[in-house]
This record gives C-alpha cells, structure tokens and sequence, in this order.
C-alpha cells in the first residue's frame, strides 16, 4: 500500500506520524518504509488502510493480492505459470489498463487536496485546546450517489487526562465533560473562514456507534426537503478515552455535484454565558465620548430635510427581557444607541446561538459587542425613571413614566376645578 502512494500521501502520512515530511518521493518512500518496518503503531496503519482507499476508492484487495505485498521485487507468486505472471488488476491504479489515449480523453476530474486551507469561524462558547484531525476534504470518489469516508484520531495521555478530570455530574444525575471531542462540518471552501455546514443525508459512526445528530427543523415550505441545523456534534461521549486505541469515524453522505465539504475534529473547554460575560468586562467600558459623538451626528440638523430632529428617545429597559438594564451592551456594526442586557443576551445564545441584534435584527456577533459608557453612567445616575432624552449636545435627561404624568394632569385639572369653585362662591358671596 505504501509503495503504490504518491508524494502527497506520503506526506501526509508523515506529518501524521510526526516524522519530516520534505524531500523528494524516493527520500519520502524510504522514511515511510522505515516507519512501517520499525515501529508501526496501530493508529499509523488504520492511516496507511485510510489513504489507500482513497487512492483506489473501487477496489478490495484479496488475501491473495495481499499476499503479493510480501513478495520480493520479481518473485513469481505461488501456483503462477512464470516470472512473467500478469500482477492482479486490484495493485493497479485505476485507468492504468486503459491506455494514455483513453486517460486523456475521459478528462478526469482534478482532484481535491486532501487538507485543504480551510479555518473554521471561531465558536465563543468553546475554546479550542487541540487540533485532533486538520480540515479534511470529504471528496467525492465515485459516481455513486450516496458515499462513504473513514478517519482515524488519537488522544494524547495529557488529553485523555484533560477530559476525565473535567467530568462534571449535572441535576437529573446526568454525567457530561467541559473538555470534549468536537466533531465540525463545513463548505470545502478557502475564501474566508466556514461556518457549520452539515452535508445532505448525514450520518456519523464513532467506534461503531452512531452518532446522535441535531433534529430537523420544520420546513418552512410545502414540500420542502427537512433539514437539520448545523451545529458542532459533541463525540466525547462515544470516544475511547484512552491513548493506545484510535478513535474511527465513518461518515456517509450524499454527494451533490461541485460541492464538497469539510470535516475537522477539535479538543474544546466549553465555557458558560457567565464566562463570556467576564471576558466582556475585561475589555473594558467603550469611552462614554463614543456615544455622546454619535448622538450629536444623529441630532444634527440636515439641510435637506425638512423635518428637524432635536431630541432622542431611549429605553433603559431590555428589548429582550422587559427589565431595566444592568449591563448595557450594543455590536460595534449596530447603528442605534438603543442597548440590551449583555447578560440575557449571551444566556439566550448559549441556548439557541444565532447572535443577533434584538434592536435591529442585523448580526451581532461576540467579539463585536461592546459595553457602553454613557449608559452605565445613565443607569448609576438615574434609579428612578425606565427612559430619557438625549439633546442635541449630547446632554440627556430622564423622562417622567406615563402614570405618573397622568397623575400630574389629573392632580393639576383638580386643583384648578376647586379654585374655579371658590371664586365662584366668592362672587356669589359678595
């Protein structure tokens, strides 16, 4: 299997098992043939048996083919009628009984790079600690609709150590790790970094045992085709935990034509909402200046319109909760001054992670927020009022509730009815 690779396989196989990977393919195939005959750890074979099959995706080979691996260069196998045997078509590479005219005019398809530049969109509630298997491209190998891809990962001693310490018993007496196996799948796309993209009709095995995905979501149309949300998938529960045995993955999907995906295999810290909000604050309070500025460019009188904006209306109340403020947070890209509560905001997206703006609708991703300045100051300074008004130099001031300016109109209108009351007995007096 190892002679029949070509350079690129080879290298892989070697950075895999940690050995130099530069030189040319003769230097390449003397390191690999050295690794196979000294010391050939499992996890190294099931790599070998991997790249084989996705260099001749279409055959199988048999005991006697396999037989053929041990023989000396030039050594007729046993019951051949001479040195000259034919060698089985299973050790040939496909398109090799052809010809070179037939190669050429089939034009077969360029193939995929096996690890492509491919970076996943960094996740805020998980912390990567590792990189268990780099971006992989999950090419199609056939013509078949439906297809197949198995890989292989190992855990380190310290990371096998890293997730059994990290095991934490939940209410309801349920079990679950902060450090887990993370499974992503993504477009095959190197522009810019991927999100979470589930390839169709997706099904995962994990050391023969299938894997639970996210649930389908209801289709928005008649007749259209469910699909589940993409998401990373949790393995830990199903991964060896142990250092001598390989992790396997056996991925089936459909294939679509000119599309191709990724998949890639992470150790993460999963962090809580209460942790992203202390990273918020480490930031540090965005300037109060920030927001006075943009008032004053909202406030500022346009020439061409003819309606002239001198004050601004905001809400200390959450659009999310209803509830005053406690933590005033906006995305640098959001163009209101209307703030949410920082902490209600990363509770709902630890549930149900779509980050976005509860004001403006628009995406309002974690490293984008910001804590504001002028609002803290507000919220310190003002106890008793749930809105204020900002004036054109950027100065604000709190707005009396409803209730309590009908109770002031009402009161006033009273006091007037009585004195209107007193004159006239007054008069009537006189």
């Amino acid at each position: 299997m190892v002679m029949s690779f070509r350079v690129s396989e080879l290298q892989v196989l070697l950075g895999f098992a940690g050995r130099n990977k530069s030189g040319r393919k003769h230097e390449l195939l003397a390191k690999a043939l050295h690794l196979l005959k000294s010391s050939c750890a499992p996890s190294v074979q099931m790599k070998i048996k991997e790249l084989y099959r996705r260099r001749f995706p279409r055959k199988t080979l048999g005991p006697s083919d396999l037989s053929l691996l041990s023989l000396p260069p030039g050594t007729p196998p046993v019951g051949s009628p001479g040195p000259l045997a034919p060698i089985p078509p299973a050790l040939l590479a496909p398109g090799t009984l052809l010809g070179p005219k037939r190669e050429v005019d089939m034009h077969p398809p360029l193939p995929q790079p096996v690890h492509p530049d491919v970076t996943m969109k960094p996740l805020p509630f998980y912390e990567v600690y590792g990189e268990l298997i780099r971006p992989t491209t999950l090419a199609s190998t056939s013509s078949q609709r439906f297809e197949e891809a198995h890989f292989t990962f190992a855990l380190t001693p310290q990371q096998v150590q890293q997730i059994l310490t990290s095991r934490e018993v939940l209410p309801g007496a349920k079990c679950d790790y902060t450090i887990q196996v993370q499974l992503r799948f993504c477009l095959c796309e190197t522009s810019c970094p991927q999100e979470d993209y589930f390839p169709p009709n997706l099904f995962v095995k994990v050391n023969g045992k299938l894997c639970p995905l996210p649930g389908y979501l209801p289709p928005t149309k008649n007749g259209a085709e469910p699909k589940r949300p993409s998401r990373p998938i949790n393995i830990t529960p199903l991964a060896r935990l142990s250092a001598t045995v390989p992790n396997t993955i056996v991925v089936n999907w459909s294939s679509e034509f000119g599309r191709n995906y990724s998949l890639s295999v992470y150790l993460v810290r999963q962090l809580t909402a209460g942790t992203l909000l202390q990273k918020l604050r480490a930031k540090g309070i965005r300037n109060p200046d920030h927001s006075r500025a943009l008032i004053k460019e909202k406030l500022t009188a346009d020439p061409d319109s003819e309606v002239a904006t001198t004050s601004l209306r905001v809400s200390l109340m959450c659009p999310l909760g209803k509830m005053r403020l406690t933590v005033p947070c906006r995305a640098l890209t959001c163009a209101h001054l209307q703030s949410f509560d920082a902490a209600l905001y990363l509770q709902m997206n630890e549930k149900k992670p779509t980050w976005t703006c509860p004001v403006c609708d628009k995406k309002a991703p974690y490293d984008s927020l910001i804590i504001d300045g002028l609002f803290m100051e507000i919220l310190n300074s003002c106890s008793d009022c749930d809105e204020i008004q900002f004036m054109e130099d950027g100065s604000w001031c709190p707005m009396k509730p409803k209730k309590e300016a009908s109770e002031a109109s009402s009161t006033a209108q009273s006091k007037r009815a009585i004195l209107q009351r007193i004159r006239r007995r007054s008069k009537l007096l006189t």
